[in-house]
């Protein structure tokens, strides 16, 4: 075998070596779920996200060893894409391979001189296999005279799914699943005599934080419901069902960019990604990747998508909507659904920190429990536009702020280093045009994920409205994470009452004030200027104005206390007796 050939060969081993490690980490998570060892479970997903980059690193030095003074030559890279191409044209999983070669290379250039003939920035293939293997699922017939009723599907389900864990009580979940299917979906229920449909569940259990989630979809007439049933685990006695959730939207917050990582057993991720895409039409696929564990894929699919776009459309990218951040710049586009953030040269005053600091908050995030209220980015290094797509107002603007991060190379403006982000409303926009009903409900979710985020060791720092923005589904998520922090490393406190008119006039505190000292009693002040938001949030949230709120907190976080952070409201767990 002559050197390309053996270059190729050795990335493809690494692939194959990170994906075998990636499996390992991530069959864990069922003896996690059913021993109840949720700190393992976080331990295990931030394992299996540095695992890629340890991987690929590895490779890199075993590929540097055969290709020698090569390696910094683009045509010798040419020859081994083809050669790699040429071993992965029937791998079942050769869209993972192509993103790793990627990724091999872009660590030999520094994210430089990124080019179709040397790396697979479009695949040779397809973004994905067209062919559909339909071993990932089990299939339930339902209705006709001689097919089951739907509590006789249910049972099978039930025994098919199992654990190593007995199910708490097998007929009432039945009971349950059956009253809550039967309500969504009439037909499922009606008179056997009619032909109805079926029901497709992924063989694989879906894993994260505290929940074993069972994912399927129900067909009848070409039409896709999609059905997740979430399961608990009550410990001595058991599993149970806790929930069924269901359509695309209800789905599609189970899976979404603000949480973290599912743990799931696929041979095949992108069999696992066309089922899910059925259920989720409008889900990005490269979130959905994501989703089951393999963001650098999710990355290069998203990059893809988004070239696409670019030269579909010939709106201008410009400075997003709301109030300009003191620590980045972020612009968009109309009719796109993300957004750009660049971190800028200087900070405006008061802001004290350095561009590292600020890309170690982000990294955080990317390893973190997201508990539902934290946005995930992609991070891109010289990421390359048609200059002509940038409105001068934005250009001024980067140009003003930053600097130091744009290149312009003929009808190319490069951004050195970027983050990409889902766009959102930002709070304070949407309060202005919401109606007592929405402010009240969007107020209680602002005050939800400053809980959930505490719970989940993690305290926002600068709570300001525009710190947080809605989701289409209407949820509050943080995406400013500058000041962010964990929870443990805050000292929180009550403000010293004044003793004397002095110091109740002082225009400065009276009082000592270390760098992790935190007053919650001074919240009050993320409300200037809107008195009905913060009316409600009073009514609501007031707790959180209390340092003891947080010391408790602290002491739950101290003690190993792992909380539940369910996709899904309460009032959707179905009620259990016995």
């Amino acid at each position: 075998m002559d050197t390309v050939g053996r270059f190729a060969k050795t990335i493809l081993n690494g692939f194959e070596s990170y994906f075998a490690d990636f499996q390992a980490i991530t069959l864990a998570g069922q003896t996690f779920f059913q021993d109840e060892r949720w700190l393992d479970m976080h331990s295990a997903t931030r394992a299996r996200i540095d695992l890629y980059k340890g991987k690929v690193n590895k490779t890199l030095e075993f590929a540097e060893d055969i290709a020698g003074e090569r390696m910094r030559e683009l045509p010798f890279w040419a020859e081994a894409r083809a050669a790699y191409a040429a071993l992965i044209v029937d791998h079942n999983n050769f869209e993972i391979a192509e993103t790793f070669f990627n990724s091999v290379y872009c660590a030999t250039f520094r994210h430089l001189k990124i080019r179709n003939e040397y790396a697979f920035v479009f695949s040779d293939r397809a973004d994905l296999p067209e062919q559909f293997d339909r071993s990932v699922y089990r299939g339930y017939s339902l209705g006709g005279i001689s097919k089951p009723s739907l509590a006789d599907v249910i049972d099978r389900l039930l025994a098919d799914f199992s654990f190593e864990l007995p199910w708490q009580n097998a007929p009432r979940d039945r009971d349950s699943l059956v009253a809550a299917i039967g309500a969504e979906l009439p037909w499922t229920v009606a008179d056997k005599s009619c032909d109805h449909g079926k029901l497709e569940m992924l063989r694989a259990v879906f894993y994260r934080n505290k929940g074993a989630y069972l994912v399927g979809r129900f067909i009848r007439n070409g039409v896709v419901t999609g059905v997740i049933i979430p399961v608990l685990n009550s410990g001595e006695d058991g599993v149970f069902v806790d929930a069924a959730l269901f359509g695309a939207d209800r789905v599609s917050v189970i899976f979404s960019f603000t949480r973290s990582y599912f743990m799931v057993d696929v041979t095949i991720p992108s069999q696992t990604v066309l089922f899910l895409a059925s259920m989720m039409p409008a889900k990005p696929i490269s979130e959905l990747y994501s989703a089951i564990g393999f963001s650098k894929h999710g990355k290069t699919y998203y990059h893809r998508c988004a070239y696409r776009h670019m030269e579909s459309t010939d709106d201008l990218f410009e400075i997003a909507p709301g109030i300009k951040g003191m620590v980045m710049s972020v612009f968009t586009m109309p009719s796109y659904d993300f957004v750009f953030k660049i971190i800028k040269d200087r900070f405006t005053p008061p802001k004290d920190m350095t561009r590292r600091q600020v890309m170690e908050k982000y990294r955080m995030v990317k390893r973190a429990d997201r508990a539902g209220r934290m946005a995930d980015t992609q991070e891109f290094t010289n990421l390359a536009f048609a200059r002509k797509r940038f409105s001068d107002e934005l250009l001024d603007e980067l140009n003003a702020v930053a600097p130091s991060v744009i290149e312009e190379h003929g009808k190319a403006l490069v951004i050195k280093h970027v983050y990409v982000e889902r766009r959102m409303t930002p709070l304070n926009l949407y309060l202005q045009t919401a109606t007592d009903e929405e402010v009240a409900g969007v107020m209680e979710e602002y005050g939800n994920a400053i809980k959930e985020l505490a719970s989940a060791n993690i305290f926002p720092g600068d709570m300001l409205l525009k710190n947080f923005g809605v989701t289409r589904h209407g949820r509050v998520v943080f995406y400013d994470y500058d000041e962010l922090c964990p929870l443990m490393d805050c000292n929180f406190r009550r403000l010293p009452p004044p003793r004397n008119d002095e110091e109740e006039l002082a225009s400065q505190p009276w009082y000592s004030v270390a760098p992790n000292d935190i007053f919650p009693e001074e919240f009050r002040l993320f409300f200037s200027g809107n008195q009905r938001a913060r009316a409600v949030f009073d009514q609501l949230h007031s707790d959180l104005y209390e340092a003891e709120f947080w010391q408790v907190l602290q002491q739950r976080v101290q003690s190993g206390y792992v909380d539940d952070f369910f996709p899904y409201r309460r009032r959707e767990r179905f009620v259990r007796h016995g």
